[in-house]
C-alpha cells in the first residue's frame, strides 16, 4: 500500500496513476469520491451547504471507481460520471462537502474497503489526508509537493482557457479551504517528501516508484 497526499496542482493523480501503471499496482484517486458526492447533491438539489442533507445524501450514493490505472472510471447509481465532476459547477462545491467531519469518516470507510479489495501487488492511492487519517500505516507514505509557481504554472498549462490569475485564485482558495480540515503542506513522521518543483513529469513518476521499490526491497 502507497499513501500519496499534497495540494492541489501537485501532481499527486497524474503522478500516483502513472506510477501505478509502471508498478503494475491499482490505482485510486480519493478526490473522486468527493466530487462524485458534490456531483450527486447537485443533480438531487441537495444544499451543499447544509452538511445534514449532504450526510444524508451518502445512504444512497451507489458509487464505483475503476482502480485499473489503465481503465479509469468513476460511476454514480451506473452513471458515468468520469468527466462531469471535473465540471466548474463541482469544483466550486467540493471543499465546502469535504469539510464536513461525518462525510470525511464515511469516505475514509469507502476508502478503506477498495484497498482491502485490491487484488494485485499493491495499490497507490493518492489525497489530502491519505498519509496521516486513510493509511497512517502504508508501506510507503509521501507528501507529493512542488512550489506554488511551479503548481500555478502545471494548473495553467491544464486549463489554458483560464488566465494566470484566475488558476492562482483557485489555488489558493482550494488550498486555503482544505487546509482548516488537514494539514497537507508539511509531512508527517514517517512520510517522504518528495519535491517536484525542479523535476518533470517523468522524473517525479521515477521518483516515487525508485522510492517504493526501494522500500519493498528493505
Amino acid at each position: 500500500m502507497v499513501a500519496v497526499d499534497g495540494p492541489a496542482g501537485s501532481g499527486k493523480s497524474s503522478v500516483s496513476r502513472a506510477a501505478a501503471r509502471e508498478l503494475g499496482f491499482d490505482y485510486q484517486d480519493s478526490g473522486a469520491a468527493y466530487r462524485a458526492l458534490a456531483w450527486n447533491a447537485l443533480e438531487h438539489g441537495v444544499d451543499t451547504e447544509d452538511a445534514d442533507a449532504v450526510l444524508a445524501s451518502l445512504d444512497d450514493f451507489d458509487y464505483r471507481i475503476g482502480t485499473d490505472p489503465d481503465d479509469y472510471f468513476v460511476r454514480v447509481g451506473g452513471t458515468d460520471v468520469t468527466q462531469a465532476i471535473r465540471e466548474p459547477r463541482v469544483t466550486g462545491v467540493v471543499s465546502a462537502i469535504a469539510r464536513i467531519p461525518a462525510v470525511r469518516e464515511r469516505l475514509v470507510e469507502l476508502f478503506r474497503r477498495v484497498i482491502e479489495a485490491s487484488d494485485r501487488p499493491g495499490i497507490i492511492t493518492e489525497g489530502r489526508d491519505i498519509t496521516t487519517v486513510v493509511a497512517p500505516d502504508a508501506d510507503v507514505r509521501i507528501l507529493l509537493t512542488a512550489s506554488e509557481e511551479a503548481r500555478m504554472a502545471r494548473r495553467s498549462a491544464e486549463t489554458p482557457e483560464h488566465s494566470a490569475r484566475a488558476v492562482a485564485e483557485q489555488l489558493s482558495s482550494r488550498d486555503a479551504q482544505d487546509s482548516r480540515v488537514v494539514d497537507f503542506m508539511n509531512a508527517a513522521d514517517g512520510v517522504t517528501t518528495i519535491d517536484s518543483t525542479n523535476l518533470d513529469f517523468d522524473q517525479t513518476v521515477s521518483a516515487v516508484v525508485d522510492l517504493v521499490r526501494t522500500s519493498r526491497v528493505e
